[in-house]
């Protein structure tokens, strides 16, 4: 079939659907309430402690819940109303947002006060964890199929622009009022993002799940990962992301790179924090506008590996401008990376294993922020900030050059298309 034969692109395809419409606004509130959260916690706890293990803690309290939680949370996704779950995750996450909200207005001891809020973030740990997977199932019920790779990139382009957007808010809220104003905020859009996703109707474009197999939770589980395992392509995308994440990100660090290397405080915390996002957005908006890539595969590795490079480059960088510049470019080449992993997981993935498989997705990719923020925070107590994101990112080097080396499906991988399967 020649170009001029093939249906024409439509990159808004996806969002003329009123259903895809409302999940997408309330994860834009959903994503800027969490973003301006992240900002506020991370700065009052290092504000309280000085000590950049902190900031590794809070990843940790957030990973052991989710992880814990993460492959039960996927059974559920695949055997009961995924709506349901969506809201009473969110429903939890407004409850943990209040009680971060009455901490500080009536704020025990110091001490206490770092003890309570790790608590409630382990609690957040356990919501965000039972709403990630039935949240990517939901998502894929309310488009055809042939136009799922057009909503992830809406979707990823809506988050990530919450995420420029979020730390500047939660960055300068903080500055003007402290945490209460950031925390009023936070509850706020989360009580929006419950009301948006309670408006998503029942009605199912993609045909109904097959009916749930008998056999136990463990039976249910396993079958979902011996599943995944048979998918050479996605165990190597997820692997790239999930160890460019847990040694190429300087997220967690980015309070002690705003007090102590660059001196530009909270209002260039969220500078920082935003700056990643701004360059995922970009390119997201670019790639809505174009057919999918060709070249899936090379391009997914190119990608993570360009992600090392611009992480060795930021623990170096001693300008606020140049690190701002790499923070945008690291983001920039992340979402080419999201984009394809995304697709590849919910065009291959059959839909009654849906929920199961973006729970293992979830421990592998999700939690890899989380740990990875406690390895940065180690790494930083024991090396430095600076000489720990260098060595994160001449990590993750290592790893493209040794899954590029083991997978040669992914090397061989080309189109990812609208039709709904990849070839190569």
């Amino acid at each position: 079939m020649t170009d001029a034969a093939l249906p024409r692109h439509d990159p808004y395809a996806a969002l003329r659907i009123p259903d895809f419409r409302r999940y997408t606004v309330a994860v834009l509130a959903l994503t800027l309430a969490t973003q301006i959260q992240g900002v506020v916690v991370a700065w009052q706890i290092y504000a309280l402690t000085k000590d950049p293990l902190s900031l590794g803690l809070i990843g940790l309290a957030e990973a052991l819940p989710y992880i814990s939680v993460a492959l039960f949370a996927g059974h559920a996704a695949d055997r009961v109303d995924r709506r349901a779950l969506v809201l009473v995750a969110t429903a939890a996450l407004v409850v943990c947002s209040g009680a971060l909200l009455a901490l500080v207005l009536r704020p025990p001891g110091a001490a206490t006060l770092v003890r309570a809020l790790y608590v409630i973030i382990v609690a957040s740990g356990v919501a965000r964890s039972v709403l990630q997977p039935a949240r990517t199932a939901l998502a894929s019920e309310l488009v055809p199929r042939a136009l799922l790779p057009s909503a992830i990139t809406w979707r990823s382009a809506t988050w990530q622009s919450a995420a420029v957007v979020g730390p500047a808010i939660g960055g300068l809220l903080y500055a003007w009022r402290g945490p209460v104003a950031g925390y009023a905020a936070d509850v706020t859009l989360l009580a929006l993002a419950l009301v948006g996703f309670a408006q998503v109707s029942r009605t199912r474009v993609t045909p109904p799940r097959s009916a749930a197999p008998a056999g136990s939770i463990a039976e249910s589980l396993a079958e979902g990962v011996r599943w995944l395992r048979g998918q050479p392509v996605m165990v190597g995308a997820m692997t790239l992301d999930l160890f460019s994440v847990l040694f190429g990100g300087a997220t967690a660090l980015l309070p002690v790179f705003a007090a102590e290397i660059l001196h530009v405080g909270p209002q260039g915390l969220g500078a920082l924090r935003a700056a990643p996002a701004a360059g995922a957005v970009l390119t997201s908006l670019a790639l809505a506008h174009r057919p999918p890539l060709r070249r899936a595969g090379p391009a997914l590795i190119a990608a993570v590996a360009a992600f090392g490079v611009t992480m060795i480059g930021f623990g170096l960088s001693r300008s606020f401008a140049l690190s701002l510049g790499l923070l945008a470019m690291s983001g920039a080449v992340d979402m080419v990376s999201v984009v394809i992993r995304s697709t590849l997981l919910q065009i291959f993935t059959p839909e009654h294993l849906m929920g199961r498989v973006s729970a293992v997705n979830q421990i592998f990719i999700g939690s890899s922020n989380e740990i990875g923020a406690f390895e940065s925070g180690v790494a930083a107590k024991l090396l430095g900030a600076a000489p720990s994101v260098v060595l994160g990112g001449v990590l993750t080097l290592v790893v493209v050059g040794t899954t590029a080396a083991l997978i040669p499906q992914l090397r061989r991988l080309t189109t990812i298309g609208e039709e709904g399967r990849a070839s190569g």
